[in-house]
């Protein structure tokens, strides 16, 4: 298998620590992909036209695409029970806010990061936050009892949204008010597949 991956992205940092979790990780091969919705770069655009990571190229051959799905594909290739049906539609909606976190977060770095200083909308980020902040109280208020079962795909979502908004907006402080999500955060973010996979840029 080939995953198309960049060490900076939140998404793919769910599908390598799924592929550490699943003892999946030696048979994927991986390509670093850069790029943004303006100028593609090395996106995968033959793998996904949407031109997005992470891509993996299956073990048939197969394209899959994106995180979600290629967590759910790992899952099934190694029976490793991390949508558990007792409790699937709360796997799948915490995964999805989750999710939510990590795409609002890439949006405002793509605000600073793809447009020039006086092109940026300083409202449109205020706005991507106020979505950010909404979900994490949500969290803090409704799913930390949740979160202390075992591990689902839905931890590994949450958890590497978290380490996005450390890694690209640290400074807006999302820990204030928010005590119990954070302690379960630097929890987390220890377990063996999280440490190996904390944000960076690549070379």
């Amino acid at each position: 298998m080939k995953l198309y991956t960049n060490p900076a992205s939140p998404f793919c940092r769910k599908v390598e620590a799924i592929l550490i979790e699943t003892g999946l990780d030696a048979r994927v091969d991986r390509e670093l992909s850069k790029g943004n919705p303006v100028t593609p770069g090395t996106m995968p655009v033959g793998t996904n036209p949407l031109g997005k990571i992470p891509a993996l190229v299956g073990a048939k051959g197969e394209a899959v695409f994106d995180s979600r799905v290629i967590c759910r594909y790992l899952d099934a290739l190694a029976g490793a029970n991390l949508y558990p049906e007792h409790r699937l539609w709360q796997v799948l909606t915490l995964e999805a806010l989750g999710d939510g976190i990590s795409d609002a977060g890439v949006s405002m770095s793509y605000e600073v990061r793809a447009r020039p200083e006086e092109k940026q909308f300083a409202a449109w980020m205020d706005a991507q936050w106020t979505k950010i902040a909404r979900a994490l109280d949500v969290v803090e208020e409704s799913w930390i009892d949740w979160l202390d079962g075992p591990p689902t795909v839905a931890h590994f979502a949450l958890g590497s949204a978290l380490g996005y908004l450390d890694f690209r907006h640290g400074a807006r402080g999302w820990r204030t008010g928010r005590p119990k999500l954070a302690d379960w955060q630097a929890s987390f973010d220890e377990r063996p597949s999280m440490a190996a996979t904390r944000p960076r840029d690549a070379a």
